[in-house]
């Protein structure tokens, strides 16, 4: 038995025609030689030494290629840590003397510059069209495999988190956690054979690689293949798809274009939305140019995906809908732990088959965020209505703590951008002298238009309490995002730190 090889990966080699497709319906690679390829790739790493249980590293561009070494490491048991494409030498070093990975993968380009990383593992190169030295490994290798036994409880991967302090953790995910999530979310969302999947993600993240792809090939249902987002690209595929997954900047750059409408998207079956937090404004402009309802939902990298609103029933902007099956969640009191009456404010645990075992090498991490009864402390804060739906407030370390009392952001930036003008916000707390800190709001204009601060002051004084107002205003033309669409709120407070200062 190997529990993700047996459910994802086995199942292509009896099926017929494209897993990847691309933009304009041609294939780029069948599930038949996709099943082949991952034969290849798992007899190359095995002929490089690579035991059960040992730690591969990669940072990849998005490609098939990349998609197979993913699968060759579950057909031969070993553990997958795929990083940001964005990671320098510097951080790479961390990740793969700190994972003991024995192998570690790059696109052939960057081979020089991360030269210093056979201090810690083994160095091959793969890219798009089977280039680099693991590459030309595999194609003189064999395609029959037999995979590795494996339990559901074996470590299938490593993800690491992008931690705001300190260093970041290694998330340890098995094979049961992400075959459970990957079938409840195909059950949930209704995915069958007969739907074609827009993939425009990374794969290197949890979105792309473990909610898109597994789900997908669990159904199996092609994808269509894109090696990152372009409107154009994503226009001219999308009559051939009927669902599509994204993070909020797919969405506000669809409805940028004048092209986008009914005409393109009025036949898709579902459009999902995570990641980061969507404005309540994006799902009107949506429904309102396509007449389609985005489907909003709620994970994490140490627990795949926990919430989401219904493919069936009300679809509620602002929220990232009810726990799904198998997920136990609560909104706690953040001190003793208890459960919060609905409609308060609290921090949200979750327990079940799709929760990580903890963080690598982490022991006294892991105890502080895992608590003895297997819930997770996300860190995460949340509010739950009457009706079980959930609404994100924000990260615990975003609380702003001003002259005693508790603001929280996501309740100021929602009257913020509900100015006309703005486009979005974020509130931030910065260092103040009388009341330990004082929230900052970072404003972003809708194009073309400008924003009337009186205005917002006006909307802020009608709506909220006054120690919730922000005492400084800034108006910028981005906020700082992370390659999956979130704001780096970290970011924003060291760059306003300074602006009560004197």
């Amino acid at each position: 038995m190997n529990p993700l090889y047996d459910a994802l990966i086995a199942p292509c080699a009896g099926r017929e025609g494209g897993f990847l497709l691309r933009a304009d319906g041609s294939v780029l690679l069948g599930y038949q030689d996709f099943h082949a390829d991952v034969g290849r790739y798992a007899n190359a790493l095995v002929g490089l030494g690579l035991e059960p249980g040992d730690r591969v590293a990669m940072q990849l561009e998005k490609s098939p290629e990349m998609l197979a070494l993913v699968g060759g490491c579950i057909a031969a048991g070993l553990v997958f840590l795929p990083l940001n494409t964005g990671y320098p030498a510097a951080e790479l070093e961390y990740f793969v003397e700190n994972s003991g990975a024995r192998l570690f993968l790059c696109d052939p380009g960057k081979r020089e510059a991360l030269g210093a990383l056979e201090a810690f593992a083994r160095v091959e190169t793969l890219g798009p069209g089977a280039a680099g030295s693991f590459a030309a490994l595999a194609a003189g290798a064999s395609a029959a495999f037999a995979p590795v036994a494996r339990d559901e409880d074996d470590l299938a991967a490593f993800l690491y988190t992008s931690g705001t302090t300190g260093r970041s953790k290694g998330a340890m995910i098995s094979h049961r956690n992400l075959l459970s999530n990957a079938r409840v979310l195909v059950e949930a969302w209704r995915f069958t054979g007969e739907d074609v999947l827009l993939h425009a993600l990374p794969i290197f993240h949890t979105h792309g690689l473990f909610v898109a792809t597994n789900v997908a090939l669990l159904a199996g249902a092609p994808l269509i293949w894109l090696e990152k987002f372009d409107v154009a690209q994503v226009l001219a595929a999308l009559p051939r798809a009927t669902t599509m997954m994204g993070v909020p900047t797919f969405y506000t750059r669809l409805l940028e274009d004048a092209r986008f409408g009914r005409a393109v998207a009025g036949h898709m079956r579902l459009f999902i939305s995570g990641s980061a937090p969507m404005l309540e404004e994006t799902h009107r402009q949506f429904e309102a140019r396509t007449g389609q309802r985005i489907l909003e939902r709620y994970g994490m990298t140490e627990t795949n995906m926990l919430t989401s609103n219904p493919y069936e029933g009300e679809r509620v902007a602002g929220t990232v809908g009810r726990p799904l099956p198998g997920v136990e969640l609560k909104v706690c009191d953040p001190v003793s732990g208890d459960t919060v009456p609905d409609g308060e404010v609290g921090m949200i645990e979750v327990r079940g088959e799709n929760v990580f075992g903890g963080y690598w090498q982490m022991p006294e991490k892991t105890a502080a965020e895992l608590r003895a009864d297997g819930f997770f402390i996300t860190g995460d804060l949340g509010v739950m209505d009457e009706r079980g739906y959930l609404s994100i407030v924000g990260r615990g370390k975003d609380l702003i703590i001003s002259g005693g009392y508790n603001i929280y952001p996501k309740e100021v930036e929602a009257v913020i951008d509900d100015v006309a003008g703005v486009l979005e916000s974020a509130v931030v707390g910065a260092p103040h002298a009388d009341f330990g800190e004082s929230p900052v709001a970072v404003i972003v204009a809708e194009p073309g238009a400008s924003v009337d601060l009186d205005a917002v002051q006006a909307a802020l004084g009608e709506a909220l309490a006054r120690f919730k107002h922000p005492r400084h205003f800034e108006l910028v033309d981005a906020l700082p995002r992370n390659t999956m669409g979130k704001v780096q709120k970290a970011t924003l407070r060291e760059r306003y730190a300074g602006v009560f200062a004197g």
